[in-house]
Order: C-alpha cells, then sequence, then structure tokens
C-alpha cells in the first residue's frame, strides 16, 4: 500500500491522465455514436459545437511546432475522430432545425450575424469554404501525401540497406539497428496512413455540401407543408438555419484541412513552422529591395491608392537595411576569425571566447576524405538483395558467422565490413577491398547457382562459364532447375551468397596479418589483462605493443593461431628481456605453440606426420645468405638462380603430397626455418615449413621426399 501510495505521489497529473486515456477515447468514441441516435439539448449541442472549433484551432497550431511528421504520429487517427465527431454534430443540429427550427446559440449567431441574416450570401459564403477546402486544399494535401507515401515505400530499401550496412560494419549496435528500422517502418506506415486518411477530409467536404442542400430542401418542405409557412417564410428560417449549421461545420473542417496540408508538406524542417518560413523569406535582402521598389512604382500608378503601397514599401526597405547589415556584420566576423586563425602560431590554440570556424570543405572536411576502412564490400545495385533482410538476404549474418570463424581458428578478431553499394560497377559485380587496396572484382548471378569443376565432374552443362572468384577454379553458373543434375555429374553447386561469403573469408585469411592492428592488439591485451594481469605487466616491462603486434602478425602469417595469448606472452615475458627482435620472438612463441601447429598437419587416426625435409646443402645455402643480427634486423641476399633452383626443389619434392591430398610440410633446420618460409611463402603460401624443434615427441614422422639441388643441377651445369 505504501509503494503504491509514493508512486502515485510521484507520478504527475500528466501521466494519471495519460494512463487512463485510452479509456477516455473509448468512451468518447462510443459517445460520438450515439449523438447521432439520441437527441441533445441545445446547451450541450453548443459546447460540443465550441469544442469542434477549439480542438480543430489546436490541431492546427501544434502542426506549426512539429519539426517530425512522426511527433504527432496519430494524425491520420485524429482526422478520423474530429471528421466522426463534425458528421454526428450534423445529424444532431440537423435534428434540432427540422423539428423545433431552433438549434442552439451558436447556429443562430453564425446565421445571422456572421452572414449578415441574409441567407444567399450565407449560402455563397458556405460555398465558397466547401470550394476553397475541396478543389485546393485537400486536394493537394492529398496529392502530396500520395507522393510521400509512395517515395517512403520506395525508399524503404535503400535506407534498411543502409542500416543493415552500419550495423555490419560496426558502426551502430543492434539495438540502434532495430530503432532506425522500426523508424523506417513507422515514416512509411504513417504517410501510406495519411494518404488514406486524406480521403476522410476530402469525403467530409463532400458530405457537408450534399447535407446542407438536404437540409434547405427538407426545411423548405416541412415549413410548407407542415408548420403553415409561405415560401419566402420558410426558406428565410430553415435556410439561415441550414447555412449557420454548414458554417459552423465547415470552419473546423478547412481548419483541419490547413493542418493535414501543413503536416505533410513540412520537409528538411530546422525549427517550427514559424521561424523556418520567417529564415527562408529574409535570408536575402535584394528580393526585398526590390519588392519595394515594385510597390513604390504602384503607388504612383493613377488610381491606386497610395498610402498602403508606400507604407509597405517602406517596412520592405527598412527590412532588407536590417537584413543587409547583419549579413555584413556576419561576414565581418568570420573574416576576423579567419584572420586570427591565419596569424596564429602553428599548434596554438584559440583563446577563450574568440571565435573559432572551419570554412566548408576545408581542413577538417579534407580530413575525413583520409579515413579508410580495413575492409569494405562494394556491390553493384543488382546484389542489394543479397544484403537486405527483408528480400530473404543472409549476407549480414554469414559475415558475422565468419568473423566468429576467424576467431576460433586463428584468435584473430576480424574488423567490421563496411558494405556500400556501388553505382560505378557492373550490376551484378562485387569488389572487396583491405585497406582501400581493391582486390579482383567477380560477378555474381544472384538467382543463379555456381557450379564448380573439381576435377571429377562426367559431363557438361549449360550456362555461364565462369572462375570461381576463391580460388579461380572453373565454373558454370547454372539456372536453379539444373542444380540437380549438376551434382549427378560430380559438380560442387553452391549459391551466389555462399560464393561472396567463401570469397571474403579466404580474403581476410591471406590479409590477416595485415588487419591485425595495434588497437584490435591492445583490446586483445585488455582481454587477457583481466585473467592474467602479472603476465601482460611483466612482458610490458621489456617489449612495446608494436614489439607485440609484430609476433602476432608473424605468427598469424603463417596461419599459426593465437588464441593462447596468455602461453604467448609468457614466452615473450621470458625471452623479451634480453632480446627485443619481433623475428626472434615469433620463433620462440612457436616452440610454445608446437602442438597447436601440429594439429593441423597431423591427423588424429595416424598421429604421423607426413613431410619432406631440406638437404644440408640447401641449408647451408640459405645460412650463407642471411646479413645482420637481432638488433639491426636480417636482411636476405641469395642468388638469383639460387632462389629460381630452390623455389623448382619445393615444388618438385611437395608435388608428391599435393598427388595424396595431404598436407604440404617442409622440414628444416631451426636456424634456417624463418628464412626459409620467408623465401618461399609468396610462391608456396599453402607450404608448412617447421623446425626439428617444433615437434612433438608423440608424433610419427614419415619423410617422402627431400629438397635437393637435383631437380636444378641441370641449369647449372649449362
Amino acid at each position: 500500500m505504501a509503494e503504491a501510495k509514493s508512486k502515485a505521489l510521484k507520478t504527475g497529473p500528466l501521466e494519471h491522465m495519460m494512463n487512463y486515456s485510452d479509456m477516455g477515447i473509448t468512451i468518447m468514441v462510443v459517445l460520438i455514436v450515439a449523438m447521432m441516435v439520441v437527441p441533445l439539448p441545445t446547451a450541450i449541442l453548443d459546447v460540443f459545437l465550441a469544442l469542434n472549433i477549439t480542438f480543430a484551432v489546436v490541431v492546427l497550431l501544434t502542426t506549426f511546432y512539429v519539426q517530425n511528421a512522426l511527433e504527432i504520429a496519430a494524425f491520420p487517427s485524429i482526422l478520423l475522430v474530429t471528421t466522426l465527431f463534425r458528421l454526428a454534430l450534423n445529424v444532431s443540429t440537423t435534428r434540432l432545425i427540422l423539428l423545433h427550427g431552433y438549434a442552439g446559440k451558436l447556429i443562430s449567431a453564425f446565421g445571422n450575424f456572421v452572414v449578415g441574416g441574409n441567407y444567399v450570401v450565407g449560402g455563397v459564403v458556405f460555398l465558397i469554404l466547401v470550394l476553397i477546402q475541396f478543389l485546393v486544399i485537400t486536394k493537394g494535401a492529398e496529392r502530396v501525401a500520395e507522393v510521400q507515401a509512395r517515395f517512403q515505400l520506395d525508399g524503404m530499401p535503400g535506407k534498411q540497406m543502409a542500416i543493415d550496412a552500419d550495423l555490419g560494419s560496426g558502426l551502430i549496435d543492434e539495438q540502434t539497428a532495430r530503432e532506425r528500422r522500426k523508424l523506417v517502418q513507422r515514416e512509411a506506415d504513417f504517410f501510406g496512413a495519411m494518404d488514406g486518411a486524406s480521403k476522410f477530409v476530402k469525403g467530409d467536404a463532400i458530405a457537408g455540401l450534399l447535407i446542407t442542400v438536404i437540409n434547405i430542401v427538407g426545411g423548405i418542405c416541412i415549413g410548407l407543408f407542415q408548420q403553415g409557412m409561405t415560401l419566402p417564410e420558410a426558406a428565410q428560417r430553415f435556410s439561415l438555419l441550414t447555412v449557420g449549421d454548414g458554417l459552423v461545420a465547415q470552419i473546423p473542417a478547412l481548419i483541419l484541412s490547413t493542418a493535414t496540408g501543413i503536416l505533410v508538406t513540412r520537409c528538411a524542417g530546422e525549427s517550427h513552422l514559424g521561424k523556418d518560413i520567417t529564415r527562408s523569406l529574409i535570408n536575402h535582402y535584394r528580393p526585398l529591395w526590390v519588392g519595394s521598389v515594385l510597390l513604390l512604382a504602384l503607388a504612383v500608378v493613377p488610381g491606386f491608392p497610395k498610402i498602403p503601397f508606400m507604407m509597405l514599401a517602406g517596412f520592405l526597405w527598412l527590412q532588407g537595411h536590417w537584413v543587409s547589415k547583419n549579413g555584413k556584420e556576419k561576414a565581418a566576423g568570420e573574416e576576423a576569425a579567419r584572420a586570427a586563425s591565419q596569424m596564429r602560431p602553428q599548434g596554438a590554440k584559440p583563446q577563450e571566447g574568440s571565435p573559432s570556424r572551419v570554412a566548408p570543405g576545408g581542413f577538417d572536411s579534407a580530413l575525413k576524405l583520409l579515413a579508410v576502412d580495413p575492409l569494405e564490400l562494394e556491390v553493384g545495385y543488382a546484389l542489394i538483395p543479397l544484403i537486405e533482410a527483408s528480400k530473404g538476404g543472409d549476407l549480414l549474418e554469414r559475415i558475422q558467422t565468419l568473423r566468429r570463424q576467424m576467431a576460433l581458428e586463428l584468435g584473430v578478431v576480424t574488423p567490421p565490413v563496411r558494405i556500400k553499394d556501388n553505382l560505378q560497377l557492373n550490376p551484378t559485380s562485387y569488389v572487396i577491398k583491405v585497406r582501400g587496396v581493391p582486390e579482383k572484382t567477380a560477378e555474381l548471378m544472384p538467382d543463379q547457382y555456381l557450379a564448380i569443376d573439381t576435377g571429377n565432374v562426367k559431363g557438361e552443362l549449360v550456362g555461364i562459364p565462369t572462375k570461381e572468384p576463391s580460388f579461380g577454379l572453373d565454373a558454370v553458373w547454372i539456372a536453379p532447375e539444373l542444380r540437380s543434375r549438376a551434382e549427378a555429374l560430380g559438380y560442387t553447386v553452391v549459391d551466389a551468397p555462399s560464393v561472396l561469403a567463401t570469397h571474403l573469408s579466404e580474403v581476410v585469411r591471406a590479409h590477416a596479418a595485415d588487419l591485425l592492428t595495434r588497437q584490435t592488439v591492445q583490446e586483445m591485451v585488455d582481454v587477457v589483462k583481466e585473467t592474467a594481469p602479472a603476465v601482460v605487466e611483466e612482458m610490458f616491462q621489456y617489449l612495446g605493443l608494436g614489439d607485440v603486434q609484430k609476433v602476432l602478425q608473424n605468427l598469424v602469417r603463417e596461419k599459426v593461431p593465437i588464441r593462447d595469448l596468455a602461453g604467448i606472452f609468457e614466452t615473450l615475458a621470458d625471452y623479451g628481456r634480453s632480446v627485443q627482435s619481433p623475428d626472434f620472438l615469433s620463433e620462440r612463441a612457436r616452440e610454445g605453440l608446437r602442438r597447436v601447429i601440429l594439429s593441423s598437419c597431423v591427423p588424429e587416426e595416424t598421429n604421423e606426420l607426413t613431410a619432406v625435409t631440406l638437404s644440408p646443402e640447401w641449408e647451408k645455402i640459405i645460412k650463407d645468405s642471411v646479413q645482420g643480427n637481432l638488433v639491426e634486423g636480417w636482411r636476405i641476399k641469395i642468388k638469383p638462380e639460387d632462389m629460381r633452383r630452390f623455389v623448382r626443389a619445393v615444388a618438385h619434392a611437395t608435388e608428391l603430397l599435393m598427388k595424396d591430398n595431404l598436407p604440404q610440410v617442409l622440414l628444416c633446420h631451426p636456424d634456417v626455418r624463418f628464412f626459409v618460409r620467408r623465401i618461399l611463402e609468396k610462391h608456396f603460401p599453402n607450404v608448412t615449413v617447421l623446425g626439428y624443434n617444433e615437434l612433438d615427441g608423440d608424433v610419427k614422422l614419415k619423410t617422402v621426399g627431400i629438397v635437393d639441388g637435383v631437380a636444378g643441377q641441370e641449369d647449372r651445369d649449362k
């Protein structure tokens, strides 16, 4: 009880009213419907008629102060309720006029005072109001609402894609993306509802005109045949009341029509309507001065009233002078600020209170152009459905799965992928960029499947020949109905999103080391610091963040998983106190990760490592070609002819492993392992180079060849 009382004290009257608003609106709609059946006293009817006018004015003024149409999202429903309310009032007033010849003081006042008691004048005024509302305001608002609704629906795919791209690139989180999607949906729903709600106002104008005509005819008939009036008396009495009733109903309808037009025509407003209109009209002084001169010219025309034109001309001239003066002062302030910034020494900060502005397109704008995303995916417009979740596209989910896969496989946190649509590309093309540098542009057929020839194909397919973008295999784009036949012929069949996702994953694997930035390494270090703070603290006593980054990049470049960061950091802390060379530390870290490295080369069933070894001759040649030291770094200066011989020898020795579909492993002495890998990484990126010190005692070793000088001896003899 006490909690409920304290909660009630904290809740204001507005919150209480909002809590019961649903019940109030329900009761109000029921009463409106009841008004059409139950007769109302004239006093209550006067209150309702005044309420109708007041509510219309409040709605009109509210539209002046909204900057976004969604701030008054219930406007279509408001139009429906107010239209129903006016029709109910028309029914009630018609009943009283025809039964008693009197419908309250408000209608009588409109019939006698507003139109001077002349039902002909009243009828003309009423007809003009209806035409203004029906032909001008309502028709224009209806057209604008229709165009807005169409543009909102047509623009939804692009907006959804932009939101998904920002989410995929990491600029926004899932909650923000959900809110933005909801906002886009609400905008489309609102303008679609406004397109239909404008029909309410249009129908109300037609109904008001018909009701007025019916009331006049019916009133005259009742006066002539039931009350014994003459035709002039019946026309005077019933026509005047009917016209007054029509004016009371049409003025609020006209106000709401104007509010509808204002709401649907507002776009790109920065403030309320009054300020936007004033800023738009008096931003430039020249039109004001030209208008002043034209008004003076009209004042001297014979027969024209001089005083009104001269007063307005003077007002426009003074207004133009004021706008011109303010513009010059603003320009002078900007020029002074610019001069002060140029005279200020480089790197000095402006004094407190001094103006500081940056010209559009200046230095700050140019700096933004220098930003380069680590990973970008640009697609042609025909590939947009692969990205949009609303159209069944699941590429964003595949990218998230790829990031998780890379974290589990290599221990690397892949940066977010920024997805853009590029109209300069072919509609079915895409390109992957790594740090702004594009990889090979590839083509996708969104509605077809890619049948890949893996070498065991037993027939041909009808389709579009192409190359699989990830591995360069021969492939054919085929129609969906040929998928079963392609699989029966031995093709590997994948859909277009899988092709793109696979290509992206291979690009990420190939450039994983380049994507491992210092900021990412710092975040990884922070994670390890939560569980092993002593290891991180000891490591950074001897090494910097850049040294740690280079070690991790060396490991990732050779496809060594770095998930065991705590173990790697322990090794770096042990050896970093004496040597700070990243290459040397990388070799020591590999020794600690020998089990992880061997797990990718040794099958669990046999626990046997099949490899080729490096001959002592080549080990000596490579060791003699190394120059430098641990401090200055190492350089490999091997002779070109020896390089060609060595590459041929490695290709010859690993050919047997390739034929048996075994991992390509080359064993060598630990002292030259690092240099052998550096020589081969461009020619044989899939060859794993191991040192003898990286072998585990439980692993069985099986050598099937040796890299020696036999394969290149003929070249030397020649």
